[in-house]
């Protein structure tokens, strides 16, 4: 058997309803008996009832259980609360690791975890993937036209400001003395407390605060302060916090007609959601007038926001930019992190090979006390952590920040596994079941194992096809950011590391739940102690 849907019966189907809806047309203005018109009626239900069972006998093989009208509604409703496994458990079993979702209120979608697949929509016909109007409207009111919700020429403009501004050497400069800043003033010290005090704290809430301040440091040259040592609140951060879980629940909502009725009517969540927004664009365009007002005095001038200020673009285009920024960067590492320091902690060996790693490369050089010269040591010897790199990349197989990512078709297609796609349609590529394939990783898929991203000679990186990993996407929208994550991972679980000893405080599974970016279910409370070397 095959998921297979055959391009040349999906045409001959989509004409014989064409057909329909014209002689149903012609019909209904010559027929007036009301007796007739019900036989008429009657048929016309058989056959489209007909015509939709024959679809569905060919799609079904390895999809949701699918009902005329609804489609697999009833289906999606009932495992809405295990989405991630279900996916999975039906990736598994299609012998092409895709399969095809039918339901009322939705767009025909496709879900894969074949690498062929994503080639070809992330770099192959690229083209013709664009995000898409049904994924741009979930995330516009919050993005905007920023980069990560834009397409065509927009999105070509953006990637190349962005592109360049990622490649200069002050921007690394920045964001390596940034990371060191807050790792060594607020976050060693937060952990040093805690061995003396409570020594329980929550790493998730401690690594999102981090990241936060981080990310807007760099981003916008504004200093949040969330990890100062008695963890303020912050409306600025609790608003980027709302608005992201509501456009998540926008993503997954079994019908897309239920939140933009909300959102028209003004209530519910839609309404908390435009007043997070609202916050969330004052703040930033309030920083964008104060920065413009600010000549070349203004000490910030090397952020990503002073950048785009200085190249003229305009006070909505740089707000939606710096926005998608601080989106991409505000959770996605932390939320690697979280599960990496989970991770370590049940895995004692791997830890030791860790810190030994650390111990013997992340020195302070001794030749100069100049900070860029010190930052560039520091950026050089994070780069040589191989085994710490292969963990985090280990950690993000298993629990990728962000576990789907969804592109709409400009045109009919068909995918390199046979499966037809349609206009219009959504095709989701999807990490989460991808790091859980066994045709991709082996038997042991569902095992720690940092040694697979490593060669068994030199202990060097192993190259992975992006296609098979695309935890940072691939193609022309790879992740610009990529470099920053890592020298932000790597920094943190160095200073951490080797400064203390985490573990987990025993309790109820950690449960993965997947939003814009993934977290931890009521976080990751852990044990510290300072390391004894």
């Amino acid at each position: 058997m095959s998921i297979k849907s055959n391009p040349d019966s999906q045409k001959t189907q989509n004409k014989i309803f064409k057909i329909s809806r014209i002689l149903l047309k012609s019909l209904l203005m010559e027929i007036q008996n009301p007796f007739y018109l019900s036989i008429f009626a009657f048929l016309t239900s058989f056959i489209v009832f007909f015509l939709y069972k024959t679809l569905e006998h060919q799609e079904r093989d390895y999809s949701p259980k699918t009902h005329p009208i609804l489609g697999c509604l009833i289906e999606f409703y009932r495992n809405r609360t295990r989405l991630l496994h279900w996916y999975t458990d039906l990736l598994t079993s299609s012998p092409t690791n895709t399969f095809v979702i039918r339901r009322i209120g939705a767009r025909r979608s496709i879900v894969t975890t074949n690498p062929r697949n994503v080639e070809y929509l992330l770099k192959t016909n690229f083209d013709n993937y664009p995000k898409g109007s049904p994924f741009t409207d979930v995330l516009g009111d919050l993005l905007g036209t920023g980069i990560f919700n834009c397409d065509g020429q927009r999105w070509h403009t953006q990637r190349k400001v962005a592109s360049h501004e990622f490649t200069t050497r002050s921007l690394r400069h920045v964001v390596v003395g940034t990371i060191k800043s807050e790792v060594t003033e607020r976050l060693v010290p937060v952990l040093d407390d805690a061995t003396k005090e409570t020594n329980i704290v929550d790493m998730q809430d401690l690594l999102r605060r981090f990241a936060f301040d981080t990310i807007c440091r760099i981003s916008l040259g504004y200093d949040p302060k969330l990890l100062m040592k008695n963890l303020p609140a912050s409306e600025f951060a609790e608003a980027f916090d709302a608005a992201a879980e509501i456009c998540a629940l926008r993503g997954v909502a079994p019908m897309a007609c239920v939140w933009k009725m909300k959102r028209f009517l003004g209530i519910g969540s839609e309404r908390v959601l435009k007043e997070k927004i609202g916050i969330i664009h004052k703040s930033i365009t309030d920083l964008i007038v104060k920065r413009t007002t600010n000549n070349s005095d203004d000490s910030n001038n090397n952020d990503f926001l002073s950048r785009l200020i200085a190249g003229g673009n305009s006070v909505e285009v740089t707000r939606d930019m710096v926005i998608s920024f601080v989106m991409a960067g505000r959770d996605t590492s932390s939320a690697a992190l979280t599960w990496f320091f989970y991770l370590l902690s049940h895995h004692p060996d791997v830890e030791s090979k860790v810190v030994s790693e650390v111990l013997e490369l992340l020195k302070p050089p001794t030749a100069t006390t100049d900070d860029e010269d010190d930052e560039t040591a520091i950026f050089k010897s994070l780069k040589q952590m191989k085994f710490l790199e292969a963990c985090l990349m280990e950690t993000m197989r298993l629990y990728p920040p962000v576990v789907w990512d969804s592109k709409h078709a400009s045109n009919s297609d068909v995918l390199p596994d046979g499966t037809f796609v349609g206009k219009g349609d959504r095709v989701t590529y999807f990490p989460y079941g991808m790091g859980r394939m066994e045709e991709l990783w082996g038997e042991n898929w569902s095992v720690f194992d940092p040694y697979r991203w490593l060669s068994s000679s030199s202990e060097e990186l192993v190259k992975v096809s992006p296609y098979k990993f695309p935890v940072f996407q691939a193609g022309p929208r790879v992740c610009l950011g990529k470099e920053m994550a890592f020298v932000q991972m790597k920094y943190v679980a160095a200073a951490v590391l080797s400064k203390f000893e985490l573990r987990r405080v025993p309790g109820d599974e950690p449960v993965f739940v997947p939003l814009l970016t993934a977290h931890m279910a009521g976080g990751l409370k852990m044990l510290v102690k300072e390391r004894k070397l």
